[in-house]
């Protein structure tokens, strides 16, 4: 029975070798199945700035990502998406997935910030206008940390730094066992977004007394920016600044519902957009008013322009101004009631007027207030910090990072916060010598301690501390906020609470020559695939030609090989019997 079926069989592969093929190779397919697939992980990523401004690129000019993973520590990068940690990232390494002309670059951030070393956090706030100086044409991204993300990363730092292994086979044999991953992101190439619009806006405070009354003139810019504006919160720069606006203006439009303390000065507040990309806002705002118009309160008598510009933490504040102010004029008397209001009820905050000339040559502006200096109006900005070149003011670093374990304590747990007890302190010393300039006390006599806002009219903490939490909820880069926003539409409405006449001002970038340009695909969702190496698919196949090479000899020669077997059992049989 068995000879024959032996026969049978001998002469059906012998005589179609695709038989053979279709009848072993189920049995190969079967044996070689991989093991089932491990989900793909996804995660949000958020691109680095791509804008231009005037003329000149910065950023990130891609958006486009399919490549396999690799960390620093490989040899080669070239085509690979380079893995970053913040904890180990350098700008050497980062130059060194340039130079080797990487896919990408994914740089992963821990989801709590005050895990961080603060020297770690400092070196890599230092590190973003360096990031952000050229373009590059290298797509890259940062991504918040989580447990899949790091075990991806941890796999591929060990299957990167294997390469580096003293024994070739020892390479080889882990680079075919090794998990790879390939990193898809889900966006498409980005392009400029047109007819994008900038929204500021203004309100007032009519003062009493006359017609032609001087003019006071309060800013702050409302945006943020960073090195990725999904991860753009600006608490200090500048959510302080615009919570102090507020405040003040709750704080004078009390004072001015009263007749008694009605003051002979217009207050003016303006809340403007785009200040991180050379004030484009406050740009055609002062276009608007003075250009554009034959009536308005910038044309009239402009006794100062005062700009609130980080100041929620910091022992210091500076005033900076462009062209120090005369003895006898209203920024005089602005800077000397400061000056008298710290030394009397502040003793511990240094203040100091800082002087800086404007360059026109720079790109940018160093201070909102060299946007009103260059149309001759007497402005200064105010700020803890004493140099424009800080990198605080351009910093995803800038967040609302105070311990809630604290309960209030106002202890920082790592990088630049807003210490609300200072944001107070400032808040109050801004207002009481505004309000000495406002009411002369000092002409009047009135003592240097002589504090206005107390009691009932004391500076509300919990307001400022509510602004600044409502801020930093959200990112606050000028490529997000558009005139429809939520941000725009809560501004307007606290602005109308307290002023008058409360409007909104757009810019709009000229289509022929514009000032600037932004991009869009800032935020996409990236897949990491787990993918064997080519060298697998490779030994797999050698495998598998070298199963069926001795599956198909042995079909060849089934008699053969049967005839051996009966022998070599035959025996045993016997002995049996």
């Amino acid at each position: 029975m068995f000879e024959e079926a032996s026969e049978v069989f001998e002469n059906m592969f012998k005589s179609s070798f695709p038989l053979t093929f279709i009848v072993f190779l189920p049995a190969v397919l079967i044996l070689v199945s991989p093991l089932p697939a491990e989900a793909a992980h996804e995660f949000t990523v958020y691109r680095m700035q791509q804008y231009d401004l005037q003329g000149q690129p910065y950023g990130t000019r891609n958006a486009i990502l399919n490549t396999e993973a690799r960390t620093v520590e490989a040899e080669v990068l070239s085509r690979r998406c380079v893995l970053l940690r913040l904890a180990d990232f350098s700008y050497e390494k980062y130059q060194k997935a340039l130079r080797q002309s990487a896919g990408a670059v994914v740089i992963i951030l821990p989801k709590n910030m005050s895990t961080m070393p603060q020297d770690i956090v400092q070196q890599f706030m230092e590190m973003e206008p360096e990031l952000l100086a050229t373009e590059t044409i290298v797509p890259v991204y940062f991504a918040l940390e989580d447990d899949e993300l790091l075990s991806i990363y941890k796999q591929t730092q060990t299957s990167s730094t294997s390469q580096g292994s003293s024994s070739a086979a020892e390479v080889l044999l882990h680079t075919a066992t090794a998990n790879g991953f390939q990193m898809v992101s889900s966006g498409a190439q980005s392009k400029a977004v047109s007819d994008w619009v900038i929204t500021s806006l203004e309100g007032r405070l009519a003062g009493v007394g006359g017609e032609d009354l001087p003019t006071i003139v309060l800013v702050a810019h409302y945006d943020s920016f960073g090195v990725a504006p999904w991860l753009s919160y600006g608490a200090d720069s500048n959510g302080s600044g615009v919570s102090v606006l507020l405040e003040l203006a709750r704080l004078f439009s009390r004072l001015y519902t009263y007749k008694r303390t009605h003051a002979g000065y217009n207050l003016l507040f303006f809340v403007s957009g785009g200040g991180k990309f050379n004030y484009q806002g406050t740009k055609r705002w002062l276009e608007d008013n003075l250009d554009h118009t034959d009536s308005s309160l910038l044309q009239d008598n402009v006794a100062f322009v005062l700009c609130l510009d980080t100041l929620g933490s910091g022992d210091g504040l500076h005033l900076h101004v462009s062209k120090p102010p005369k003895e006898g004029s209203p920024q005089y008397a602005l800077l000397r009631e400061l000056e008298a209001v710290a030394a009397s009820q502040y003793p511990d905050v240094k203040f100091s007027m800082v002087h800086k000339k404007i360059n026109l040559a720079d790109d940018t502006l160093a201070w909102e207030h060299e946007r009103f200096g260059i149309r001759r109006l007497p402005a200064f900005t105010l700020s803890h910090l004493e140099s424009h070149r800080h990198a605080l003011r351009g910093s995803i670093m800038d967040m609302r990072s105070v311990s809630p374990s604290l309960d209030g304590a106002g202890e920082v747990t790592a990088g630049p916060h807003v210490d609300l007890k200072k944001l107070s302190r400032n808040t109050k010393l801004i207002a009481e010598a505004l309000a000495r300039v406002v009411y002369n006390l000092t002409e009047k006599g009135a003592p240097e301690d002589l504090q206005i806002f107390t009691e009932q009219m004391q500076v509300q903490e919990e307001q400022l501390s509510s602004v600044v939490d409502w801020l930093t909820a959200q990112p606050r880069a000028a490529q997000l906020v558009d005139k429809d926003s939520s941000l725009v539409s809560t501004l307007e409405y606290y602005l109308a609470r307290y002023l008058k006449d409360v409007k909104r001002h757009y810019v709009k970038a000229d289509k022929r020559d514009p000032e600037f340009v932004f991009y869009d695909q800032l935020k996409q969702t990236m897949t990491a695939y787990r993918v064997k190496p080519a060298i697998f698919d490779l030994l797999l196949a050698v495998c598998i030609a070298a199963y069926l090479g001795v599956m198909y000899l042995a079909v060849q020669n089934f008699g053969i090989l049967y005839n051996t077997l009966r022998r070599v059992t035959q025996p045993k049989a016997a002995k049996q019997h």
